[in-house]
């Protein structure tokens, strides 16, 4: 194997059997993911899907977790399968990919996320060649293994084909959303991320991932969960988010003045 770059090693550490603690950014001011990459995090992971990050927010924010010497991932909005490959091209080592609930879309995501022949990436990266430390030809050979692809898992549909998503060659990892897993399995009568069936389900996802050697990921509300995730076998959790952070510390500090 190459020597591990910010860019590769989240795909090192994740092949090692290393476990992963991610902070959360759904802040659009790249600064805040360039704050928290400064601390002992392990990456950043900045979310799409919901809140007002944009696609340029991303990127501004890609070089400042990279200087801190951390892996970024991001969360595309549903369906957004063509902004992968831009993503991957600007330097994230992580794609996280939601509502993947048929084979189609689990298809398309994994072609978008790798070159030919196992995909259909095309060729464009800048940040990404620039953070891997290669010609653009070792880039091609290598990217493939370290710009990782993960297939959120968070309805009964999604369930059902979970072993079809691990077996599809391009999907390097599960994602999983508790809080939509917990509307799917309650039949959309609640939102509770802590209930016993939904970690019945993460149980059943890991064990189906660490059977076949895919790790997976979970988004975790608060650090106690992150940390029963881990216990459980999750390799990857994205913990709270900064939103939170800036509400708990305030509320810290706000409660020590009151007294």
């Amino acid at each position: 194997m190459l020597p591990s770059t910010v860019l590769s090693s989240l795909a090192d550490r994740l092949a090692k059997g290393d476990s992963i603690v991610s902070a959360w950014c759904g802040l659009p001011d790249p600064a805040i993911a360039g704050v928290l990459a400064r601390e002992a995090f392990d990456a950043i992971t900045l979310d799409m899907q919901h809140g007002p990050i944009t696609l340029g927010d991303v990127i501004a924010a890609i070089p400042l977790i990279n200087a801190a010497g951390k892996p970024a991932l991001a969360r595309i909005p549903v369906g957004e399968f063509q902004n992968v490959s831009k993503l991957f091209d600007s330097g994230v080592s992580g794609v996280i990919a939601p509502m993947i609930n048929t084979m189609a879309d689990a298809r398309s995501f994994a072609a978008a996320s790798k070159y030919p022949p196992m995909g259909e990436r095309s060729w464009g990266s800048y940040g990404g060649l620039a953070a891997s430390g290669l010609d653009q030809n070792g880039y091609l050979r290598e990217a493939n293994r370290f710009s990782l692809s993960f297939a959120m898992i968070e309805t009964r549909e999604a369930m059902a084909i979970l072993d079809d998503i691990l077996a599809l060659e391009g999907i390097d990892a599960v994602f999983v959303g508790p809080s939509d897993l917990s509307i799917a399995l309650s039949g959309g009568r609640e939102v509770n991320a802590l209930s016993a069936e939904v970690d019945e389900a993460i149980r059943h996802i890991i064990a189906r991932a660490s059977a076949v050697g895919k790790p997976v990921a979970i988004y975790a509300q608060s650090a106690e969960r992150a940390k029963a995730f881990l216990d459980m076998g999750a390799k990857l959790v994205t913990v709270m988010s900064d939103t939170a952070f800036l509400r708990s510390a305030a509320q810290s500090a706000l409660k020590i003045l009151s007294r």
